[in-house]
């Protein structure tokens, strides 16, 4: 009989992600995680073999936090609460979002998030290579949204310093930036966010 595992993929997931929001990705490593758990880095061996597997746990923790909707049995709503369910969440950890960009996993969260999109999207009248285009369009700008609040200077932030500062540039030079930069400052991110997907709905619906 094989021994009792030590720890459960959960909590594996758990402590990794609760590094990762705190120190960011470069704190994560055998190492780190092992001292989080109280335990040597050759026990994670039996759980993870690499550091692309330490990635995919932290992946895993994130959309295991998504709240997704029941089927409503209309697709723009569905679609919708799934996107800013999922907004919501990867705002929450901001140290994440470049490798839920970029990591691959095949784990039971990640796939049920995307087949729950996908069956939002497919009610809407598209299969095949339409609900792929449809697939990559809505979780593109919903990854790529949040990141872009989160790191670009033209974004308001809580003190406002980065929007100041974009408001300083030559006005003669950058002028539209100048003006998103303030228009930032007044709409904030809800509801920056939420005409995005306004825009995207609206080319899907057509």
């Amino acid at each position: 009989m094989p021994p009792k595992a030590k720890f459960t993929r959960a909590q594996l997931q758990a402590a990794a992600l609760a590094l990762v929001d705190k120190d960011g990705l470069a704190a994560l490593s055998m190492r780190t995680l092992a001292a989080t758990l109280g335990t040597g880095p050759m026990t994670l061996y039996n759980y993870v073999r690499d550091r692309g597997d330490l990635d995919a746990l932290v992946v895993e923790a994130v959309m295991a936090e998504v709240k997704l909707p029941r089927d409503s049995g209309e697709w723009q709503r569905d679609a919708r609460a799934i996107v800013e369910a999922t907004w919501r969440t990867v705002r929450r950890h901001p140290n994440v979002i470049p490798l839920v960009l970029t990591r691959r996993t095949l784990h039971e969260t990640t796939l049920d998030w995307a087949e729950t999109l996908l069956r939002a999207l497919a009610r809407g009248g598209r299969s095949g290579v339409d609900l792929l285009v449809a697939f990559r369009t809505v979780s593109g700008f919903v990854m790529g949204f949040a990141q872009a609040q989160l790191s670009d200077p033209l974004v308001a932030n809580e003190e406002h310093q980065d929007v100041a500062r974009a408001q300083a540039l030559p006005a003669d030079r950058f002028p539209r930036l100048i003006e998103i930069a303030g228009a930032s400052a007044k709409l904030g991110a809800d509801k920056e966010f939420r005409a995005g997907l306004d825009i995207v709905m609206a080319g899907l619906v057509r």
